[in-house]
């Protein structure tokens, strides 16, 4: 893989620029008790986003309760427990599970605690607002990518998310969409359950199988990173690898031509979006159900 310069292509959503409404810009600044669901710590763009959540509600003068669930949805029930007894005014969640989350969510609308759901989607109870990078939509840059660096025909692998989650649904629903009339094949689509040592192990025992493999598409840069090693451990560094997240260890991969792109989500945005929507929910002031954050291609 030719190694060359980083350029950023952006795509920005219709939903950023409802960012500029008076809901936001009229949300005044007032010391609130704010708690923040966490899914995991073990992921980089999970750390990023309770990082920018820290700093910006201290900048907002918020008290911010975190709470990991250590990606367990057993956990993260609990913590819901919690934050309910903690007498916290609202709460800016990110799922474990979609599917499971729809109970806990239930369990804060019981409590009459507003729910924003960040990144990851809840399938059931009642949320005020849910803030996130069009998933679909960062799936099919990088399926659009792949088409274009492979010429529209070859062999692919997708290396999917945990199961079960919104994020993970809607960036493979994306990436496939991106295919559809190109003679490009998926010849092995699992999940890696976005670890990177589960898509180190997969993407390995995908080497054995299909040697043809020309690309692969992981749901997220842990997974692509793992997916990279297996490649440089086989000598496979020709294999085309596209991640999504921008994770640091990702982009510095991208700048050394190891990795061919990754989808960029700016995690902070995401925090700062949540907050400011938070701060305009508990003014009384009506807020957008979907709030969208711009992504971006990180490529060679």
């Amino acid at each position: 893989m030719k190694k060359a310069g980083t350029v950023v292509t952006t795509f920005l959503m219709a939903g950023v620029l409802a960012m500029g409404t008076a809901g936001l810009a009229s949300a005044q600044e007032s010391e609130n008790s704010i708690g923040l669901m966490i899914p995991t710590m073990t992921n980089e763009f999970f750390v990023s986003l309770k990082e920018g959540a820290e700093s910006y509600a201290q900048e907002k003068n918020i008290d911010l309760i975190v709470l990991d669930s250590n990606d367990d949805s057993v956990k993260e029930a609990s913590n819901v427990d919690d934050i309910i007894t903690r007498g916290v005014e609202l709460v800016l969640f990110i799922p474990v599970d979609s599917d499971a989350a729809g109970s806990s969510v239930e369990a804060l609308n019981a409590a009459e605690i507003p729910v924003i759901t960040l990144d990851r989607a809840s399938s059931g109870g009642e949320v005020v607002s849910h803030i996130a990078s069009d998933n679909m939509a960062g799936g099919k840059l990088a399926g659009e990518y792949i088409v274009e660096l492979l010429g529209g025909e070859g062999n692919v692998v997708e290396l999917e998310g945990k199961v079960g989650t919104s994020a993970a649904n809607e960036r493979s629903e994306g990436f496939n969409a991106a295919l559809e009339g190109t003679d490009i094949k998926v010849v092995a689509k699992q999940t890696a359950n976005f670890d990177k040592a589960e898509g180190l192990t997969v993407m390995e025992n995908i080497l054995q199988s299909h040697p043809e493999v020309q690309a692969v598409f992981a749901a997220n840069d842990e997974m692509a990173l793992g997916a990279m090693e297996a490649c440089e451990a086989a000598g496979r560094e020709d294999i085309l690898i596209v991640g999504f997240d921008a994770s640091a260890d990702a982009v510095k991969a991208v700048s050394e031509g190891k990795m061919a792109g990754t989808i960029a989500q700016l995690p902070d945005k995401i925090a700062q979006y949540g907050i400011d929507t938070a701060l305009s929910v508990l003014a009384g002031e009506e807020v957008d159900a979907t709030v969208g954050v711009p992504l971006e291609l990180v490529k060679e």
